[in-house]
């Protein structure tokens, strides 16, 4: 009877740890997710192209970039800020390197802040749309292409915002199926020839 007991507990356990870690794996790609869907945190919107309108305040945009602990790349910003109008078209570049042997693939997450700027902070094309792979030492600049929306100036919690910090964390993911099908092909030739 104790050694059921034993069992179960020991099992019990298990399925514990087995859960903590599954939630520990799905949490960076959830909190994006739930980011994105209510706007928490200083998440950005995603439009076509600016408004057209440019107003003559201008704004400092600040430019940030980590990783998450244990991510190989190195990664950050090719320029630290910029001054730019309000409604003005901007673009910023920033670099990640893979400095391993084999190729990576990442996946970037985002915010600004103040949080009362992000529903005014648009991004019209991003290299966090979509995961990048790099393939060992290659090095790469990753554009952003953005604007701050006019409408910031009519907003009473948002109006007196001079500074907009745009942050990126890069987290690892797993190698698209394409990409692993490609290695494991180039692996399989290379085995047969020797």
């Amino acid at each position: 009877m104790a050694a059921d007991g034993k069992n179960k507990t020991l099992l019990q356990l298990v399925g514990v740890v087995v859960f903590m870690g599954a939630m520990a794996w799905a949490s960076v790609p959830f909190y994006n997710w739930f980011c994105r869907v209510t706007g928490f945190g200083g998440t950005t919107n995603v439009a076509e192209a600016t408004t057209g309108t440019v107003l003559d305040r201008e704004i400092k945009i600040r430019f940030d970039g980590s990783k998450a602990r244990g991510f190989p790349w190195e990664f950050k910003p090719v320029q630290t800020e910029m001054t730019m109008k309000i409604g003005e078209d901007g673009l910023a570049f920033y670099e990640a390197y893979n400095p391993t042997d084999k190729p990576i693939a990442g996946q970037a997450s985002y915010n600004v802040y103040p949080y009362e700027a992000g529903g005014y902070f648009n991004k019209i094309e991003c290299f966090c749309f979509t995961e990048q792979v790099l393939m060992p030492g290659e090095r790469v600049q990753m554009p952003v292409n953005f604007f701050v929306d006019p409408e910031i100036v009519d907003d009473p919690d948002a109006k007196h915002i001079n500074h907009i910090t745009l942050s990126y964390t890069f987290y690892e993911i797993d190698l698209p199926e394409d990409v692993q099908a490609a290695l494991d092909t180039k692996n399989a030739d290379a085995n047969s020839v020797n």
